[in-house]
């Protein structure tokens, strides 16, 4: 899910040194954010290990953890972590930052044990295509690596789990500080779906949870109960793109070689009245977790740039796993998808 920065309003204003203090600034953190209004009981001497990949997942599980009063050890990784956690860990002596790069998993796990980390969690997207570039990972991370069956997300990112487990780092759900953050069941929009965006949904359910089962993607895209894209390595935001120029290629021969455009059909039949498609074209997007998903990581995250993705490609509906998506700024997001008419729907 790309457009992302830390919320000013999730920040906290100090750190806690005594109970009235402590309550203070969880008070503060709730107030501004009323998803985060529920904290769980604080513990002290507590230190939570970070992995942070790109997006404003990790700010705002890092934010959510100092809240509770954790001390966070963040891993930040060079080629996906937000250059702006400097600024957000010179700011707060809880915040001990470290910048590793992608390969050095010996060094991840060497940090975490020099800081007393027990239990970890990953938060942000790392993007998948990464395994093919050209980051050369230490021995331990060559050794999983070659070791894999297959590589994808979950038997990599398991495997990361396996090792880190062996050498004492608990790795946790990374919905363990965000819960008030996971979607809702119900309509969320002013807008519900329609009938026949309802059967599109029904149908990218299957289609959908039969990909996610694979571990291939966790999104498709559906116009008139016909699957026109599904997610890879590239992404959601990329899917739904690849989906709208994809209907968008019917009305310009240009973008797409050798296909007649409904222009050119008009002129074939001499009307000049535009041929319209005879089925409907507007695109929903469904976006489910896997049938076993493993909270620990890769949990479908929607963000407000979905919503600007969806609104570019001609998408008019969204559907999403209640209970098990996390939704980020989600006044912001019901607000763009109210704006541009998307219909959004939690089950």
């Amino acid at each position: 899910m790309s457009s992302l920065l830390v919320s000013d309003d999730l920040v906290p204003v100090a750190v806690a040194v005594d109970d009235r203090t402590l309550k203070v600034e969880i008070q503060h953190a709730a107030r501004n954010n009323p998803r985060l209004d529920t904290v769980k009981p604080v513990d002290r001497q507590g230190i939570l290990g970070l992995i942070a990949g790109n997006g404003r997942f990790p700010f705002l599980l890092l934010d959510a953890a100092r809240a509770h009063g954790l001390t966070v050890v963040v891993a930040a990784i060079q080629e996906e972590t937000d250059p702006e956690i400097d600024q957000r860990a010179a700011g707060d002596p809880d915040i001990h930052l470290h910048w590793l790069s992608l390969g050095e998993l010996s060094r991840l796990i060497d940090t975490f044990k020099a800081e007393g980390v027990t239990r970890a969690t990953m938060a942000g997207q790392v993007r998948h295509r990464q395994i093919f570039s050209s980051i050369r990972p230490d021995w331990r991370l060559a050794k999983l690596l070659l070791n894999l069956r297959t590589r994808n997300t979950d038997m990599l990112l398991g495997a990361i789990a396996r090792v880190l487990s062996d050498e004492g780092i608990e790795l946790i759900s990374s919905t363990e500080y965000l819960e008030p953050l996971l979607a809702k069941p119900g309509s969320l929009t002013r807008r519900a779906p329609d009938a026949e965006e309802l059967k599109d949904i029904a149908y990218g359910r299957t289609v959908a949870r039969a990909i996610a089962a694979y571990d291939l993607g966790q999104t498709v895209v559906i116009a008139a109960q016909a699957c026109v894209a599904v997610e890879a390595m590239e992404g959601t935001d990329a899917t739904i793109a690849r989906a709208g120029a994809l209907l968008r290629a019917l009305d310009n021969p240009a973008t797409e070689p050798g296909a007649p455009s409904m222009a050119a059909l008009s002129s074939w039949v001499g009307s000049t009245t535009p041929v319209t498609s005879t089925l409907r074209r507007s695109l929903t997007v469904v976006k489910v977790a896997k049938p076993n998903q493993d909270m620990r990581f890769d949990v479908p995250v929607i963000g407000v740039h979905t919503i600007h993705a969806m609104r570019e490609a001609g998408a008019t509906c969204l559907s999403l796993e209640a209970g098990r998506t996390l939704l980020f700024d989600v006044e912001v997001i019901i607000a763009a998808a109210d704006a541009a008419q998307i219909a959004v729907l939690a089950e």
